[in-house]
């Protein structure tokens, strides 16, 4: 059964910026398993770049849906879905555009 690690709904990202870590707390260091990610931005232009374990699962790559915020599936909006050995889980959003974007997210682990 799979933790969510850390999610938000409609976290704000000023114009051409980069969040802060968005992972701490408990779940900061995961063992083997499986980590999920599903996001959901208000438009095109916000990138995730996703690490566990010094190993990068996505690098600044475009989340690939955007919409109405607050109205993510996690069945429909994943946006990666890795096994991998496990290590320190670091999470940032980064803002292209020239105008603030919202995002919902949510990212989950999965022991094995």
């Amino acid at each position: 059964m799979a933790v969510t690690i850390v999610s938000d709904t409609t976290l704000s990202t000023a114009a051409n910026t980069k969040t802060s870590d968005l992972v701490t707390g408990q779940y900061e260091n995961v063992g083997k398993g499986k980590i999920i990610l599903a996001a959901l931005s208000s438009a095109t232009g916000l990138n995730v770049t996703l690490s566990v374990g010094g190993i990068t699962i996505i690098n600044d790559q475009p989340i690939p849906w955007f919409g109405t915020t607050g109205t993510m599936s996690l069945s429909d909006n994943v946006v990666t879905s890795q096994s991998l050995n496990g290590g320190k889980v670091e999470m940032f959003l980064r803002n292209t555009t020239g105008a603030a974007l919202t995002c919902d997210y949510q990212l989950m682990f999965e022991p094995q």
